[in-house]
């Protein structure tokens, strides 16, 4: 993917992107179960150390879909108890995306993409947000599914949040050729460890 010119002018890098989005989501659902497990195990324990450092209390964390990384055990079984949780929804198309509070058995219904989301109303405003990659730079730079809820959501907090990628190390690229609305993430964690750029 990275050994092709790139036009600097933004409907080529689109083109390039849309690309490159496949073939890495093609990567990412891809890894087997084994590689999966250790690769989610090594996550987690960069997670854990990272979280540990925080005074934050409250996390924003993804429903996996397409592959991603799948925290919802980690969650469950060693934030619970630390953080009040919330996962993302769509209340509007192409808006910034809003979480509700999520617990531990929280019933749940079907959102956007029919993603499930807690059927409890209650919103929350994360101060961490761990943020799902299909692709990531050596810049901290996020290539995402596409639809740029992440970017809006982050633009239009008006506070600090702390934006960890979360993804698998094989869709590393040296550059998304990040774009006027591209949010680079504070931390990167993968199977090899965390990048912080923060």
């Amino acid at each position: 993917m990275n050994d092709v010119a790139i036009p600097s002018n933004s409907t080529a890098i689109y083109r390039w992107r849309r690309l490159c989005r496949r073939t890495m989501l093609a990567r990412r659902v891809a890894t087997a179960g084994t590689e999966r497990k250790a690769a989610t195990t090594v996550i987690e324990a960069a997670l854990r150390e990272i979280l540990n450092q925080t005074d934050y209390t409250t996390l924003g964390f993804y429903w996996p879909i397409k592959g991603e990384v799948d925290l919802r055990p980690f969650v469950r079984d060693t934030l619970a108890d630390r953080f009040e949780l919330a996962l993302p929804y769509i209340p509007v198309r192409n808006q910034p995306v809003r979480f509700r509070r999520w617990r531990p058995g929280a019933p749940m219904t079907q959102g956007f993409w029919n993603i499930p989301i807690p059927e409890d109303e209650t919103c929350l405003s994360p101060d961490i947000l761990l943020i799902p990659l299909v692709g990531f730079d050596s810049q901290g730079f996020r290539l995402g599914n596409g639809g740029g809820y992440y970017d809006r959501t982050l633009k239009s907090a008006g506070r600090r949040i702390l934006k960890v990628g979360v993804g698998f190390e094989k869709t590393h690229l040296p550059t998304i050729h990040p774009q006027w609305h591209d949010i680079p993430m504070d931390i990167v964690v993968t199977e090899s460890g965390a990048r912080v750029w923060s």
